[in-house]
Formats: C-alpha cells, sequence, structure tokens
C-alpha cells in the first residue's frame, strides 16, 4: 500500500509518501513541504498548494490519501487556513477517485509513538526510527506527514482486513439464506 500524508497548512503543508504493509518494513518514498507567501492572496496560496498536491498524487499514484483532521487551536485565523488547505487536499484525492481518510494529531500521535500526547520532538524521533531514517525530516510538518501515512497504513491496514472479515460473514450469510 502507497499511502500519501498530508499535514495541512497554509504557510507550510507538509507531504510524504510511505510505502508498506502491516507487519512489515514500511519505507519513505518522499518528504517535502509546499510553502506559499503570507505575502499573497490567500486564493493564489490554495492554488499552489493544489498545484503542489495534484502533482505529487500524479507522481506518486498513492492507494489512499491521509490527512489531519482539523482541530480547533486558539488562534483562529491559523484554524481557518489550515481547514482551507485541508479542504483542498481533499477535493484533490476525490477528484481523482482515492479515498481519504481522516486522522486527529492524538490518534496520529499515539500510533507511532504510543501516546496521544507525544511532543514534535518524539513523533519525528519515531517517523525516523520507523522508516529507518539517517535523521528526523525537517520541518516538522515535513514528519508529520510521513507519520499521517504511517497511521494510515498500519490502521487502513487493520481496518481493511476488519472490512473483509465482515463483508466474508455477510456473504455467508446470504448464501445460507439462499439455501433454506
Amino acid at each position: 500500500m502507497r499511502v500519501l500524508g498530508i499535514d495541512p497548512g497554509l504557510t507550510r503543508c507538509g507531504m510524504g509518501v510511505v510505502e508498506g504493509q502491516v507487519g512489515r518494513p514500511l519505507s519513505l518514498v518522499d518528504v517535502n513541504v509546499l510553502r506559499t507567501s503570507s505575502d499573497l492572496p490567500v486564493a493564489q496560496r490554495l492554488v499552489t498548494i493544489e498545484k503542489g498536491i495534484d502533482a505529487w498524487l500524479d507522481e506518486y499514484s498513492p492507494d489512499a490519501v491521509a490527512v489531519e483532521r482539523v482541530f480547533a487551536r486558539s488562534d483562529v485565523s491559523t484554524v481557518m487556513g489550515t481547514a482551507q488547505a485541508s479542504g483542498i487536499a481533499l477535493v484533490c484525492a476525490a477528484r481523482r477517485g482515492i479515498p481519504v481518510a481522516l486522522h486527529t494529531p492524538s490518534e496520529v500521535k499515539a500510533a507511532v509513538s504510543g501516546s496521544g500526547r507525544a511532543a514534535k520532538a518524539q513523533v519525528g524521533a519515531m517517523v525516523t526510527r520507523i522508516l529507518r531514517l539517517d535523521a528526523p525530516p525537517k520541518p516538522a510538518d515535513a514528519a508529520d506527514a510521513l507519520a499521517l501515512a504511517i497511521t494510515h497504513i498500519w490502521r487502513g491496514g487493520a481496518q481493511a482486513r476488519i472490512d473483509a472479515a465482515l463483508a466474508a460473514a455477510t456473504a455467508q450469510q446470504q448464501q445460507r439464506s439462499i439455501r433454506r
């Protein structure tokens, strides 16, 4: 499974592609941060983010996109920019028919570090260890994007197995009903 993790932001939008499956070592495909200038109008900044996400979707053809779920912070302007960038990510993936999952920051922290209250440095250290990197990805937005992708592979893979088992059980029940 190949997942594009997106840590949305209007000034810095982290993007990371991870490949692998549950129970096997994961590998880094690429990581970067899209940056936009606060001097530009918001609409232009969103177009820049859209073009960057589209380019990554075209280049890496992910099986899924994992986006950080927007949560309320104290600064409303930060929340708005994050929500706008998140919406662009959702639209870009949906336009291509790529499944999208939203993961909360605490869910991601818990998945990669074991604690939903882990500090950014701890998340970066665990991403480095999980992907067998020489150094933590910088800035933190890059590490967060990779952590989102890792979380989705680990949790999404498990969810896919649960969904498949439920579908098989439903099919068996339907077959039994038909035979009666």
